[in-house]
Formats: C-alpha cells, sequence, structure tokens
C-alpha cells in the first residue's frame, strides 16, 4: 500500500472511530437509563444526557488520542486480525482509564460509574466491528475490477523485480501489474521469483500498451544514467496524464525518511534519519507541557525539601547549571539539584584516570566529589527532577537522548552525531538497559534505535518503564 493511500485509510479509521465512540455513548446511556428507571441491579436514574455530554466530548478526544499512541492508525491494512484486536482492547482500557482520572482530579461525582463500565463494553463491541468491517469492506472494495489500479514497470532490474513483488503482494489493495517495458537493445527475461507471468516490451511500444489497455501509472525502476534516456516516454505519460513514479535506489541509502517538499514553488527532495511527521512531534510537545507543568506543581514539596537539605549538609548553590548541547547541538543551560561539593569541576581533571566508562563521557561509582545527600538523590535520579523546568522550556523533552557536554560532542565519530538530530530527554532506552554502566558505543546505538523506531507509544512505554528501573537504583552511580 503506498503512504498517501495508507495515510487516507488513517484518517478514515479516525473518523470511524469518532462515529463508533458517539454511538457507543449514546447506546450506553440508553441502556443505563432503561436500567435505572426499572431499578435493576439496585441502580437508579441518572442525570439527563446534557449533563453527560462533556464525557462524550472527552472520549471523542482520548479514544483517537490514544489510538495515535498505540500505533493502532499506523498501516492499518496491513495488520493482522489479533494485532487489530489488540489495539482495540488497549485503546478502550486507556481511555476508559483517562475518563476515570479526569473525573476524579475534576471531582465528577455526578457521572455514573455503571454508565461507564456498559459504555466501555459497548465501545469495545463497536470499536471492533468498525475494525472487522474496515478490514474486510476495504478489502472487497478495492479489489473490484473497476478499483483496481493498472501498473507497468519501465526496467528489469532486481529493484524492478522488487518492486513487482511488491505489487503482487499488493493484489488485495487492488494493485495489479501489467507488464514489464525494457531499455535495452535486446530482449531480457522478466525478474525471477514472480508468481504471474507478464509480457516484456521494448519501450518503443509503451505507446501501444497506454492505448491499448487501462494503464493508472507507470514505475520507472532504472538507474540515473538510464533515467536522462527516458525523458520522451515521461513526456507521453505527462501528455496523456498517465502517473508518473521513479524509483530512487540510486540515491542515497541509509535515509529512513525521503519526500518532495516546496520552497515556495521550487521542490525539493528531501532526506531526512529523524522523525519527520510534524503532527506527531507537535503531539510529543503538548505532552511534555502538560506532564512537565503538573509534575513541577505536584512535585514542589519535594523540591523544597530536597533543597533544604542540600543547603544544610553542604557549603554552595541548591542548583547547579550546566551547558550542554541539545536539538541540532544548540547550547542550553541544564538544571540539577547540586550532588557534588560546589568546586565538582576543578577537582574533574585530577580523577580522569579513574574514569570507569568508555568514549567521551565520565562516570566514577564512587565519585569523591559527591556529598552524602548527592550520593543519594544519585541513586534515585533525584537531582535530575529540576530539569523538568528545561522540558517545559522546550530546551528537553520528557524521553529522549542524554544531552551531552560540548566537549564531549567534539570528540563525537560522525555517526555518534547523530543523537543530536532529536530533542534530547530524562530517560530513554538506556535507562532501561543499565544506566551509567552501558559502554559509551552501546549507549549511542540505543540513542539511534529510539531514533530510527520513534513513536508516541514508544515514548509512553519507555517512561511507565523507567519509573521501576529509577526506583530500584540499579546501574546509577
Amino acid at each position: 500500500m503506498f503512504s498517501r493511500r495508507s495515510r487516507l485509510v488513517a484518517f478514515t479509521c479516525v473518523l470511524n472511530d469518532a462515529i463508533a465512540t458517539t454511538l457507543a455513548f449514546l447506546l450506553a446511556y440508553l441502556i443505563r437509563v432503561w436500567v435505572g428507571q426499572r431499578e435493576l441491579l439496585n441502580l437508579h436514574a441518572i442525570y439527563g444526557l446534557r449533563t453527560y455530554l462533556p464525557i462524550l466530548f472527552a472520549a471523542l478526544v482520548l479514544f483517537p488520542c490514544w489510538g495515535y499512541v498505540l500505533g493502532a492508525y499506523r498501516q492499518v491494512e496491513l495488520r493482522r486480525p489479533r494485532d487489530l484486536a489488540s489495539d482495540v482492547v488497549k485503546m478502550t482500557i486507556l481511555g476508559l482509564f483517562s475518563l476515570l482520572t479526569g473525573l476524579f482530579l475534576s471531582k465528577g461525582e455526578y457521572v455514573s460509574r455503571s454508565f461507564l463500565l456498559v459504555f466501555a463494553v459497548v465501545e469495545f463491541l463497536l470499536l471492533a466491528a468498525n475494525r472487522w468491517l474496515l478490514m474486510v469492506g476495504g478489502t472487497w472494495f478495492r479489489t473490484r475490477p473497476a478499483r483496481r489500479r493498472h501498473f507497468v514497470i519501465v526496467g528489469t532490474s532486481a529493484g524492478a523485480g522488487e518492486l513487482a513483488s511488491l505489487f503482487e503482494e499488493g493484489e488485495r489493495f487492488g494493485l495489479s501489474l501489467l507488464a514489464f517495458v525494457y531499455t535495452g537493445d535486446h530482449q531480457p527475461i522478466p525478474p525471477p521469483g514472480l508468481r504471474g507471468t507478464y509480457s516484456v516490451l521494448p519501450r518503443e511500444r509503451l505507446s501501444e500498451l497506454l492505448h491499448n489497455h487501462i494503464v493508472d501509472e507507470v514505475v520507472f525502476a532504472v538507474d540515473k544514467e538510464e533515467l536522462l534516456g527516458l525523458e520522451p516516454l515521461m513526456h507521453q505519460c505527462e501528455e496523456e496524464g498517465v502517473h508518473m513514479r521513479v524509483q530512487l535506489d540510486f540515491l542515497p541509502q541509509g535515509f529512513s525518511h525521503v519526500f518532495v517538499e516546496y520552497l515556495s514553488h521550487v521542490p525539493l527532495l528531501t532526506f531526512a534519519s529523524s522523525p519527520q511527521n510534524e503532527f506527531a512531534l507537535f503531539f510529543k510537545r503538548v505532552i511534555d507541557l502538560v506532564i512537565s507543568a503538573v509534575a513541577l506543581t505536584l512535585l514542589s514539596p519535594l523540591f523544597l525539601i530536597l533543597a533544604v537539605l542540600i543547603k544544610l549538609t553542604s557549603p554552595g548553590r541548591v542548583f547547579y547549571r550546566q551547558t550542554r548541547c541539545g536539538l541540532g547541538g544548540r547550547k542550553f543551560t541544564l538544571l540539577k539539584f547540586r550532588s557534588m561539593v560546589d568546586n565538582a569541576d576543578e577537582m574533574l581533571p585530577h580523577l580522569e584516570d579513574l574514569n570507569e566508562v568508555d568514549g567521551p563521557v565520565f562516570k566514577m561509582r564512587n565519585d569523591p566529589r559527591c556529598t552524602t545527600v548527592g550520593r543519594s538523590m544519585r541513586m534515585f535520579s533525584l537531582d535530575e527532577l529540576p530539569q523538568l523546568w528545561n522540558v517545559l522550556r522546550g530546551d528537553m523533552s520528557l524521553v529522549g537522548p542524554r544531552p551531552p557536554l560540548p566537549h564531549e560532542v567534539e570528540q563525537y565519530q560522525g555517526w555518534q552525531r547523530r543523537r543530536l538530530r532529536i530533542r534530547p530527554g530524562l530517560t530513554c532506552l538506556w535507562a532501561l538497559e543499565g544506566r551509567s554502566r552501558l559502554e559509551f558505543d552501546r549507549w549511542v546505538k540505543l540513542d539511534l534505535l529510539y531514533i530510527d523506531n520513534w513513536s508516541m507509544w514508544l515514548d509512553f512505554k519507555i517512561l511507565l518503564k523507567t519509573i521501576p528501573a529509577v526506583l530500584s537504583g540499579r546501574g546509577a552511580h
């Protein structure tokens, strides 16, 4: 399935989920009213529908948001039935939990808990039915003869063979391969490993193919030298309004995102190896803002206690400020509770020989510069809590690679610098595998693994797993 069509399916899925949620809410309300009127199960009447409408509006936001975080709308058409069922179960449980949390915080005692339970059950049933209809009905609709899209591949290379295999796999999505067109002087054999039998025609017969068959798209799968000589074929496709695509095998490899973007009227082919979904990144930023603001408010008594302990047990400032490198290498001032003596930076050159880790970082299990209170804070990462202010400011995120020092970045190898291409965070995959015990290369590879596989659901899982990892004090120096 092409990515643009996949996004359309995802949007359709979100819209269908919103409709299913509305129907589930109204049906659950009618069931609860009916039960209350007859006083079944010792349940009594509930408030009018207008009083419950804010719950509906909250559900219409929360359930799709959880679906997005879970990745339930990503390549829906390729997901297995059990994955779709798992998505629905998780969306229902997390959506209901979010509603209950919101009602608890807003003191919404007027909302019937039995109604919410009925709503969750009906929501699960309707979302499951929605997914099943989308999968079965969508496949039926796309494979109708009038809805199929027919392709011709120009080229017979290994890349053309790979495309042909993908078209064969996409038959259930309405994709149909008609023929190959070769560009050389001698007719080659079709690429091996294909299930179907396809004609292999010379380039001069492309016009005949376009006129005598239904051809929706022509895909050019040739190297860059051949591509320059195929300009007449491209012009012909353009004149006749036939959709064209070009396989980019000859362009630099290793970039996870390749797309065309316009600067005014100028098209630019763009390569990127970090997350580029602006909506997802905006959502990540909103989550950072909300959680950091709430955490700073709720933890303010703990901040006060730690500040008093630091001040009473060692001379010097409460907060330690340090220049770090953030997104793209931008420098910012990182905040921490001071866990070492006030002149710790001046003592560092005398301790370099005692460094217990490799790479351009310094870690020492029994660092003599740590204060008594500081050692306890570092064990449970309490000294890192002021960085919630950095998250609120936008210097950092809740989840992301740890921000390095400028002199550490100067010693990075080229491949290690890619960890700077996403906003740094309080925690990441390294926090789950060993924190300070990790070798530097492994640390960086985990950061790159996070960047390559980033999603809101991955952030959510990392945040949840970080809590027991920090409370256990495992791997902390």
